[in-house]
């Protein structure tokens, strides 16, 4: 057995013990919270544990019922995968976009527009519920019904939160409301980073305008925030709950706002049926971490 590789390796460690002592308590920590729950959950997911009694081993079996016997599951499935394809790609170019806009104009009022369009991420699902549940209110009184009924668009007023066919529409109108934060604020900060005698070049190189620029500069300049907001992106698409349990209530009418967070929490938190609700997560992780890989993908800059 060759040896030397590993007496080359702990000769490195020493060289940066302080480097690596620096790291410790983030990698201790990420271990803690990270690494072993999510291991954890995959051993459970083959087991059937109510935390009451000891874990029994199960097999396939809760993917099994998963995907062929729980037809809630499949709701909640539809329901996540049409929200995150809505919202995603949506509040992606959103976040882009506002953060240009902004980017084109004074330094000295820059702020003050930054902080009206992150404001709203800042805070929580439940308590924009409140503020939005006047908005899309049952009655005449609700603020968009009465709108629309003096306008003289409908007679009567819509049942936006207890129709199944508007229920889901909400959900995404205010997350969207909602989806500028972090990524806006990395697209921001990556517009600032773009050298820029680019543009000075672009121009001699026959680049006349800002979408132009924008277009073969700015954004191959900013692969990394791009890859950032991406994945934040593809993140907050599927972890989508706290909003339609506040909106649609819990479960919603006819599971029309149900999403695999909400299956989850039903299973965790309400039936104890842990092994199954460790099932739901890994799926759930699966489609998040097999998303995140397209991302790096598509903006990896490795091999530029």
């Amino acid at each position: 057995m060759n040896v030397e590789p590993v007496k080359d390796l702990l000769r490195d460690i020493w060289k940066w013990r302080s480097s690596y002592l620096m790291l410790a308590p983030f990698f201790l920590l990420f271990a803690l919270f990270i690494i072993v729950p999510t291991a954890a959950s995959g051993v459970l997911s083959f087991t059937y544990y109510n935390i009451l009694q000891p874990p029994v081993w199960t097999g396939w079996s809760n993917f099994r019922t998963l995907f062929v016997d729980d037809e809630i599951f499949i709701k909640a499935l539809m329901n996540t995968l049409y929200f995150a394809l809505v919202t995603g790609p949506i509040g992606y170019i959103l976040a882009f976009l506002f953060a240009w806009l902004i980017h084109q104009i004074p330094k000295r009022i820059r702020p003050y527009y930054t902080t009206i369009f992150y404001v709203p991420s800042l805070t929580s699902g439940v308590a924009m519920a409140v503020v939005w549940l006047v908005v899309f209110a049952n009655d005449s009184y609700g603020y968009l019904n009465s709108i629309l009924m003096q306008a003289g668009f409908v007679s009567e007023p819509i049942q936006w939160l207890q129709n199944i066919e508007y229920i889901m529409p909400v959900i995404i109108v205010i997350s969207l409301w909602m989806s500028l934060g972090t990524g806006f604020l990395a697209f921001l900060a990556g517009f600032e980073t773009v050298n820029s005698e680019l543009y000075d070049a672009g121009k001699v190189d026959g680049i006349r305008s800002r979408f132009q620029e924008l277009w073969y500069i700015t954004i191959p300049a900013m692969k990394p925030q791009m890859l950032f907001g991406a994945v934040l992106a593809v993140v907050g698409s599927f972890r989508v709950g706290e909003i339609s349990k506040a909106i649609a209530g819990f479960p919603s009418p006819l599971y029309a706002g149900h999403t695999i967070v909400l299956h989850l929490q039903d299973y965790a938190m309400i039936r104890y049926e842990m092994g199954y609700a460790a099932a739901v997560s890994v799926v759930l992780f699966f489609f998040i971490f097999g998303l995140g890989r397209l991302c790096f993908a598509v903006f990896s800059s490795r091999g530029e």
